[in-house]
């Protein structure tokens, strides 16, 4: 969710890491959305504009949980976990965003950080050409995710709860984000979302395309 109302723009890797990284906090699951909507205004709220997101499509890799790597609105965006906080709430660094078509060396460094190999043969990859790669690696699932989103701030905390279609089966999502971890508690206390486990999306759609 970092910066979500900032225009999508191509970052090289360098800047990325200049880039201070949110810790989140995220769940899944029936019924979160009317738990989360009983529970929203408990501290300061200010709601947000709900938006449907663009389609994106996320490339799951069946070697690693700690990629994100999806493509929107044609940029490649990654970002890896770094750590968790005290609280497990997951860190993710952004890596950096790719414009399509990208050279074979992009490519490369982006099939690094899924962890897997693949023999590349061309010189420039458009975005179809890698989504038709990974649908032939037998460690790569691309899938297409669409979102309804709903974001409000609890106290300063970003948070959001969201509809969320993975290869268009409707899962429920909330979430809790920012750089104050003892806030962030707080507002997921506040929320009822404590106990829940913390799922990122890359978990979230291998259990729903069945990689787990």
């Amino acid at each position: 969710m970092s910066d979500v109302f900032a225009k999508n723009a191509a970052t090289s890797a360098a800047d990325a890491l200049k880039i201070i990284p949110r810790a989140e906090f995220r769940v899944f699951g029936p019924g979160v959305i009317e738990l989360v909507k009983g529970k929203m205004w408990n501290g300061k709220t200010v709601l947000f504009q709900a938006r449907r997101m663009p389609a994106e499509t996320y490339f799951l890799s069946a070697n690693t949980n700690e990629a994100n790597v999806k493509v929107r609105d044609g940029l490649l965006d990654i970002k890896t976990k770094t750590g968790e906080t005290p609280d497990g709430y997951e860190i993710f660094q952004p890596r950096g965003k790719f414009q399509f078509p990208v050279k074979q060396e992009d490519l490369t460094t982006i099939l690094s950080h899924l962890k897997v190999e693949a023999k590349l043969e061309q010189a420039m990859y458009t975005i179809d050409e890698f989504i038709a790669l990974a649908r032939k690696h037998a460690d790569l699932v691309p899938v297409t995710v669409e979102k309804m989103r709903y974001g409000f701030t609890i106290d300063g905390i970003i948070c959001e709860y969201a509809q969320v279609w993975f290869n268009g089966a409707l899962v429920e999502t909330a979430c809790a984000e920012s750089e104050n971890y003892e806030g962030m508690r707080q507002v997921i206390e506040g929320l009822g979302l404590k106990e829940l486990p913390n799922t990122n999306y890359l978990k979230a759609a291998k259990r729903v395309m069945g990689m787990v």
